[in-house]
């Protein structure tokens, strides 16, 4: 139940909690314990909200930035992560495999302001050896939910 309970909380957060008992074939009480525990076991970590800024008129720039490192003796790959992640700006950082060591994402109001995140506090942390950063020009699938419009077939219909 726990796999099909998430799976169902992933795609809609805000899903009717009888909704989804009936949906599970369950009590509500199942599902509300069920939940209480995953948040307690930090199964679930948090609920968001997907937002498409570029229809807000709010400007934001969203970075994806690629970073190598040489892990300290002692330290490793975790407490390096920590010191990135700790940064307030620092919306999320993976350990991934290929030529980089982390992809960290983070978003600011400008390039600039971004651009100065990462050459006055990322790029100066002793264990960095050296970052590639990439803007996102434009998302057209977010967290599974596309977010941009479908393009209209502007061909003129010929009948016979």
């Amino acid at each position: 139940m726990r796999e099909k309970l998430l799976a169902f909380i992933e795609k809609n957060s805000r899903i009717d909690l009888k909704e989804l008992a009936i949906m599970l074939g369950v009590n509500v009480s199942v599902v509300v314990n069920e939940l209480e525990a995953m948040e307690n076991e930090h199964i679930i970590c948090g609920y968001h909200t997907l937002i498409n800024w570029d229809k807000t008129g709010i400007e934001k720039v969203t970075a994806m930035i690629e970073v190598r490192v040489t892990p300290q003796r002692g330290m490793g790959f975790d407490k390096v992560a920590e010191r990135i992640y700790n940064y307030p700006e620092v919306e999320s950082v993976y350990l991934i495999s290929g030529g980089f060591d982390f992809m960290v994402t983070l978003e600011g109001k400008t390039l600039r302001e971004v651009s100065q995140f990462v050459s006055e506090k990322l790029s100066p942390l002793d264990s960095v050896l050296s970052t590639k950063t990439n803007f996102i020009l434009k998302k057209y699938k977010d967290h599974g939910t596309i977010m941009t419009e479908p393009a209209k077939d502007e061909r003129m219909k010929i009948t016979p």
